[in-house]
């Protein structure tokens, strides 16, 4: 009766995840369904990333040390789907990435050009001979050039954004399915 109550070897296989603390649960909730643990016997299984200064964007990272067994039924499958998965995660956080990115660009080359105006201001009038009006007019593009990167900001992410967001719903209903499948060859 003994021997009944002995476990039997499970050999592991290990894997770390870096992530955003913002994604963690989500990416957690997701490799359970290829068969993948929280490790918690590194750290809680979730560790963070130090950087060297403590408002560095490294200090929102996370590490997740996951394992699972190596015997686990329909590897091949779980591993295929998972990878999909992983794909799915990257393409979501590259849309998400492209709602600002073109918003920034432009709102920084709009600072750049106003503060090229002002500084054609800045040398009007202190010429040899002050150009006080071409100041003045320098100087108008270059405040508006300092202004108005805000707003076009704003709007061109709320933009993108509009646009964006229902790519991003259809991947997040992708990984869904994936997750689901994972979870059927699992445990079905």
């Amino acid at each position: 009766m003994e021997r009944e109550n002995i476990s039997r070897y499970v050999g592991y296989e290990y894997k770390e995840v870096k992530t955003d603390r913002t994604q963690a649960s989500f990416l957690i909730d997701g490799y359970v369904n290829f068969g993948w643990q929280v490790d918690a016997n590194v750290t809680g299984g979730v560790g963070e990333e130090r950087a060297n200064t403590p408002k560095s964007p490294a200090s929102d990272k996370l590490v997740i040390r996951l394992k699972r067994d190596r015997k686990i039924m329909n590897k091949a499958e779980l591993t295929r789907l998972q990878r999909n998965f992983e794909a799915c995660v990257r393409e979501i956080t590259e849309l998400e990435r492209r709602k600002t990115s073109a918003a920034t660009s432009a709102a920084i080359a709009v600072g750049v050009a106003g503060t090229v105006f002002m500084a054609g201001s800045t040398f009007a009038v202190t010429a040899q001979q002050s150009h006080i009006l071409l100041c003045v007019i320098l100087a108008i593009p270059g405040f508006l050039g300092w202004i108005l990167p805000y707003f076009l900001y704003k709007r061109m992410t709320k933009a993108k954004t509009e646009e964006i967001s229902p790519l991003i719903e259809e991947k997040y209903d992708e990984i869904y399915e994936i997750c689901e499948k994972g979870n059927r060859l699992l445990h079905g």
